[in-house]
């Protein structure tokens, strides 16, 4: 007879509501809660984020390298590339414009005593943020595409640069001849498969990993540094799932095929994006699923991990709806020219740092000035520990 086994998105649930479990219990015992999150459970979490970082690079590079090979035409890349980027700045930009009409709407920060909120503390993302305003403008944002040592981005995990040397590789290595070039392909396909199957062994520790890092966040907030915020966080859900199923199911639709299908396909990343906080845990099982599913191998090896870094669709929905939660908060109306600003201003803040960590604690910090938002906004605890409860789009 065959033994039942389950799926690893009830695997991962399963770890995901034991965590919470977990971290409500430790909230309350703050002696007994330091030593169980720095000895055991945050340990236990780095552990899988750590295992995930480790496959990502040299699986992007594999198969970018593999497939821009494939395709051997650079101007039937350079049309795919053109036609990625658009429609990823299209989204991004209408995602951004629906997080500040809801915020218009519903005014998730009025009537909110901000002496009520406790503080955090942030200067450990002031660097990062004074950094990303000076890097991110268009000139810059360009030069930071080339890297001057390929091995030092690779290092540091920065991914457009190394998106842009593989593709600059790949194309270069199709134009070899077939006894050069097939050796080298055969290799770099060794390697993306090689890499594929120790995916699929890093899953296995994917449920313990969920269960720690839910835990620890849990732990270290309770849920009471959220009551403040029920509104604010209700708001980004209905927005996310506004987005989800309306704004990207109309593209689906266009384009011939369901969000609810892809969704399907993909519930046990969304899953895991969603525990772990970080929707670099799944890139590359959203690699292989898109190739499975009959997406060309170039195509998905290109525009996927673009994605995670011109594609951060969630992220903006939350950073544009906290922008005007914190205007909201100190009194502030926002003119239509000052809102105009925090749109044109988020769409360039929010590219390419997909790896920095506190993403959007970063973003929104380099954003806010721009418009004449208090900082010391984000220094509220519920604002900063929101974060783990939008957690469903990369």
């Amino acid at each position: 007879m065959k033994k039942a086994k389950l799926s690893l998105a009830w695997q991962i649930l399963i770890g995901l509501v034991l965590g919470i479990a977990i971290g409500a219990v430790l909230n309350h015992f703050s002696a007994e809660k330091a030593w169980w999150i720095s000895n055991v459970l945050q340990p236990a979490g780095d552990i899988f984020i750590r295992l995930i970082k480790m496959i990502v690079i040299p699986i992007v590079i594999s198969s970018l390298i593999v497939g821009i090979a494939g395709v051997g035409d650079a101007k039937k890349l350079g049309r795919i590339g053109v036609k990625t980027i658009l429609y990823f700045e299209i989204v991004t930009t209408i995602a951004i414009v629906v997080g500040l009409l809801l915020a218009n709407l519903f005014h998730p920060g009025a009537g909110i005593d901000m002496s009520t909120l406790g503080t955090v503390d942030i200067s450990k993302y002031t660097a990062t943020a004074a950094e990303v305003q000076h890097e991110h403008a268009f000139i810059q944002t360009i030069l930071n595409l080339i890297p001057s040592n390929i091995f030092a981005a690779v290092a540091r995990g920065e991914m457009l640069p190394i998106i842009f040397f593989s593709v600059l590789f790949g194309l270069g290595l199709s134009s070899l001849k077939p006894e050069l070039r097939e050796p080298l392909v055969t290799m770099f396909q060794g390697v993306s498969e090689s890499m594929f199957k120790v995916t699929h062994m890093i899953m296995k520790y994917a449920p313990i990993g969920v269960f720690a890092l839910i835990a620890v966040t849990v732990a270290n907030f309770g849920f009471a540094s959220l009551l403040p915020l029920a509104k604010l966080v209700i708001l980004v859900y209905v927005a996310i799932l506004f987005f989800a199923f309306v704004i990207l199911g109309l593209i689906a639709r266009l384009f011939g095929f369901s969000v609810i299908k892809l969704m399907r396909i993909f519930k046990d990343e969304l899953v895991l994006a969603y525990s772990t906080a970080s929707s670099e845990t799944v890139l590359p099982r959203v690699i292989e699923k898109m190739e499975a599913y009959g997406a060309p191998k170039a195509i998905c090896s290109f525009v996927v991990p673009t994605g995670y870094s011109f594609n951060l669709d969630g992220s903006t929905l939350y950073q544009s709806i906290a922008a005007i939660f914190i205007a909201q908060l100190y009194g502030i109306d926002l003119s239509i020219g000052q809102q105009l600003m925090l749109v044109l201003t988020l769409m360039v803040t929010s590219k390419g740092i997909a790896g920095v960590p506190g993403v959007s604690f970063v973003v929104l910090l380099a954003t806010l000035g721009s418009v004449g938002i208090p900082l010391e906004g984000l220094r509220s605890s519920p604002v900063s520990t929101a974060s783990w409860t939008w957690r469903v789009l990369p």
